[in-house]
């Protein structure tokens, strides 16, 4: 089945007019970002990457082992691309769904009330796959409305999801699903690649980031980068509210979209936390989200005037 052929005529024309460059390759009116790369630029970068990786900065936790000799940083990752499944996601935001979603092993978070621990932390073993086998497969799923590169997190494995690209022949849409932990020499290496980021955008300040992912100096990282990214692409923002966190996360993440993005990208305001994996050690956050928190988030997002769903 070609998902493309329904063209969302009934999608709030904020949203298309915010991710206009996506529907425009989903429309076959344009090409994906990484197509129009030339051969020499998009080789360029994928020979950068994987210098990067002799001492590896590809996050901001900047580990500085060299990872083509097999030493391993926090995400305990090598020379070789290591994923959990792909598999056709019918899941994800509407405008992106179905979508080809390859789930990657490994993270350089540590969150708390990860969902997806068996992944992040390692417990699954995880399969070892080449850059042109996993391109094939893509191609073979280019009916999807999108590739989909997440997790886990996908940026210690920004080299071989670029030389994926330079093997893939459909004109797929690409989506960089990140928690956005991302080097800058990593940003420039994404540039000019994506049509729309994914982001997950946790937390407001710098304490809770520490206490519940184990991050430091989380917000100055994530806040620059959301802002190279809406220079270079489109963005969905995705914030999970966490229960007991309105006034020291949600609130200031939603003032920041407000203030520098406005309805120029679209939120995600999730409603589906649970407590997961360590949470329950977590007095805050050991419990499910109340729908009257929830309501209060959606009422500020409304008298902010930002571009979202839930």
């Amino acid at each position: 089945m070609n998902y493309r052929v329904k063209i969302f005529s009934k999608e709030n024309e904020r949203i298309r007019k915010a991710l206009a460059s996506y529907y425009s390759i989903l429309e076959g009116k344009s090409k994906p970002r990484f197509k129009v790369l030339s051969y020499s630029k998009l080789n360029e970068k994928i020979k950068n990457a994987y210098d990067i990786l002799k001492s590896c900065e590809l996050c901001e936790h900047k580990c500085k082992v060299n990872r083509l000799d097999n030493k391993l940083g926090l995400c305990q990752l090598g020379d070789k691309m290591w994923i959990s499944s792909y598999f056709t996601h019918f899941g994800e935001e509407p405008m992106i769904s179905p979508s080809f979603t390859v789930f990657f092993m490994s993270c350089n978070f540590s969150c708390q009330y990860c969902q997806n621990w068996t992944i992040s932390q390692r417990i699954e073993k995880g399969e070892f796959i080449e850059e042109k086998e996993l391109a094939e497969i893509i191609d073979k799923h280019s009916d999807c409305k999108n590739v989909n590169f997440v997790g886990g997190s996908p940026t210690p494995q920004l080299p071989f999801i670029l030389k994926t690209l330079s093997y893939l022949k459909a004109d797929i849409p690409v989506v960089w699903n990140s928690n956005f932990f991302m080097s800058e020499k990593s940003m420039d290496l994404l540039k000019n690649t994506i049509d729309v980021y994914l982001t997950d955008f946790k937390y407001g300040n710098d304490k809770c980031a520490k206490r519940l992912s184990k991050i430091d100096n989380y917000l100055a990282i994530v806040k620059r980068n959301h802002l190279l990214a809406f220079k270079d692409s489109e963005l969905i923002i995705r914030h999970l509210v966490l229960p007991n966190h309105f006034s020291c996360c949600t609130k200031p993440i939603l003032d920041f979209i407000a203030e520098n993005f406005r309805n120029r990208v679209v939120v995600n305001l999730m409603d589906q936390y649970r407590p997961e994996y360590m949470a329950r050690e977590y007095p805050d956050i050991n419990r499910a989200l109340t729908r009257e928190e929830f309501n209060k988030v959606v009422e500020y997002a409304e008298k902010l005037g930002l571009n979202f769903i839930t």
